[in-house]
Protein backbone atom coordinates (compact mmCIF):
# COMPACT_ATOMS: atom_id res chain seq x y z
CA UNK A 1 0.00 0.00 0.00
CA UNK A 2 1.37 3.52 -0.81
CA UNK A 3 2.01 5.85 1.95
CA UNK A 4 1.13 9.73 2.32
CA UNK A 5 4.44 10.41 1.90
CA UNK A 6 4.65 8.32 -1.52
CA UNK A 7 1.61 9.95 -3.18
CA UNK A 8 2.62 13.20 -2.15
CA UNK A 9 6.33 13.05 -3.94
CA UNK A 10 4.61 11.27 -7.23
CA UNK A 11 2.39 14.46 -6.65
CA UNK A 12 5.30 17.14 -6.75
CA UNK A 13 6.71 14.33 -9.74
CA UNK A 14 3.43 15.25 -11.64
CA UNK A 15 3.84 19.08 -11.11
CA UNK A 16 7.43 19.13 -12.06
CA UNK A 17 6.41 17.40 -15.60
CA UNK A 18 3.73 20.06 -16.10
CA UNK A 19 6.78 22.92 -15.31
CA UNK A 20 8.71 20.86 -17.83
CA UNK A 21 6.29 20.83 -20.69
CA UNK A 22 5.42 24.84 -20.22
CA UNK A 23 8.97 25.41 -20.11
CA UNK A 24 9.68 23.36 -23.33
CA UNK A 25 7.15 24.80 -25.29
CA UNK A 26 8.47 28.48 -24.13
CA UNK A 27 11.97 27.26 -25.51
CA UNK A 28 10.07 26.49 -28.96
CA UNK A 29 8.33 29.84 -28.89
CA UNK A 30 11.60 30.78 -27.98
CA UNK A 31 13.70 29.16 -30.83
CA UNK A 32 10.60 30.72 -33.56
CA UNK A 33 11.29 33.90 -32.25
CA UNK A 34 15.17 34.27 -32.69
CA UNK A 35 14.49 33.04 -36.27
CA UNK A 36 11.90 35.22 -36.74
CA UNK A 37 14.27 38.00 -35.76
CA UNK A 38 16.70 37.10 -38.33
CA UNK A 39 18.84 35.65 -36.17
CA UNK A 40 20.59 32.01 -37.04
CA UNK A 41 18.85 28.91 -35.86
CA UNK A 42 20.58 25.83 -36.75
CA UNK A 43 18.73 22.35 -37.35
CA UNK A 44 20.09 20.96 -34.13
CA UNK A 45 18.07 23.55 -32.30
CA UNK A 46 15.14 23.25 -34.23
CA UNK A 47 14.92 19.71 -34.06
CA UNK A 48 15.58 19.64 -30.48
CA UNK A 49 12.98 22.45 -29.66
CA UNK A 50 10.29 20.40 -31.88
CA UNK A 51 10.82 16.68 -30.25
CA UNK A 52 11.26 18.01 -26.89
CA UNK A 53 7.57 19.77 -25.70
CA UNK A 54 6.57 16.02 -27.26
CA UNK A 55 8.54 14.26 -25.18
CA UNK A 56 8.08 16.70 -22.02
CA UNK A 57 4.03 15.59 -22.67
CA UNK A 58 5.30 12.41 -22.72
CA UNK A 59 7.01 12.36 -19.52
CA UNK A 60 3.87 14.23 -18.03
CA UNK A 61 1.81 11.13 -18.81
CA UNK A 62 4.10 8.55 -16.99
CA UNK A 63 4.42 10.95 -14.45
CA UNK A 64 0.59 10.61 -13.98
CA UNK A 65 0.46 7.06 -14.36
CA UNK A 66 3.02 6.57 -11.62
CA UNK A 67 1.03 8.35 -9.27
CA UNK A 68 -1.65 6.46 -10.21
CA UNK A 69 0.58 3.37 -8.74
CA UNK A 70 2.48 2.23 -12.25
CA UNK A 71 5.35 0.64 -11.03
CA UNK A 72 6.92 0.87 -15.12
CA UNK A 73 5.81 4.16 -15.51
CA UNK A 74 7.27 5.22 -11.94
CA UNK A 75 11.06 3.15 -13.34
CA UNK A 76 10.90 4.92 -16.67
CA UNK A 77 10.24 8.25 -15.46
CA UNK A 78 12.89 7.70 -12.49
CA UNK A 79 15.48 6.48 -15.35
CA UNK A 80 14.77 9.26 -18.08
CA UNK A 81 14.65 11.90 -15.43
CA UNK A 82 18.09 10.56 -14.57
CA UNK A 83 19.60 10.28 -18.75
CA UNK A 84 17.93 13.24 -19.62
CA UNK A 85 19.35 15.97 -18.00
CA UNK A 86 22.90 14.53 -18.44
CA UNK A 87 22.59 14.28 -22.06
CA UNK A 88 20.79 17.29 -22.70
CA UNK A 89 23.25 19.61 -21.25
CA UNK A 90 26.37 17.53 -22.02
CA UNK A 91 25.41 17.88 -25.63
CA UNK A 92 24.50 21.65 -25.55
CA UNK A 93 27.92 22.22 -24.31
CA UNK A 94 29.80 20.74 -27.34
CA UNK A 95 31.37 23.76 -28.70
CA UNK A 96 29.71 25.00 -31.85
CA UNK A 97 26.90 23.00 -31.30
CA UNK A 98 24.56 26.05 -29.90
CA UNK A 99 24.66 29.40 -28.69
CA UNK A 100 25.09 29.81 -24.96
CA UNK A 101 21.14 31.09 -25.11
CA UNK A 102 20.18 27.92 -26.32
CA UNK A 103 22.08 26.18 -24.22
CA UNK A 104 20.95 28.32 -20.97
CA UNK A 105 17.49 27.88 -21.95
CA UNK A 106 17.89 23.93 -22.36
CA UNK A 107 19.27 24.14 -18.86
CA UNK A 108 16.44 25.98 -17.47
CA UNK A 109 14.45 23.19 -19.13
CA UNK A 110 16.04 20.41 -17.18
CA UNK A 111 16.07 22.33 -13.95
CA UNK A 112 12.05 20.28 -12.60
CA UNK A 113 13.30 16.72 -14.35
CA UNK A 114 16.42 17.27 -12.21
CA UNK A 115 13.93 17.81 -9.49
CA UNK A 116 11.89 14.92 -10.65
CA UNK A 117 15.22 12.71 -10.52
CA UNK A 118 15.73 13.66 -6.85
CA UNK A 119 12.04 12.78 -6.06
CA UNK A 120 12.17 9.54 -7.62
CA UNK A 121 14.99 8.46 -5.62
CA UNK A 122 13.98 9.59 -2.42
CA UNK A 123 12.82 7.10 0.19
CA UNK A 124 9.57 8.05 -0.30
CA UNK A 125 8.20 7.32 -3.88
CA UNK A 126 8.23 3.79 -4.17
CA UNK A 127 4.75 2.42 -5.57
CA UNK A 128 3.45 -0.67 -4.79
CA UNK A 129 5.19 -3.70 -7.46
CA UNK A 130 2.10 -4.36 -9.02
Amino acid sequence: METQETREALARAENSMKVYVALSAVALVAVVAVAGAGQQVNTFMWVRAVLLPVVAVLLHRMAVAASRGSRRAFERLRTLAVVMPVAIIAVDLIPGVCPPWYTVTQTVCMLPVIRVAFLTRSPAPRPDPS
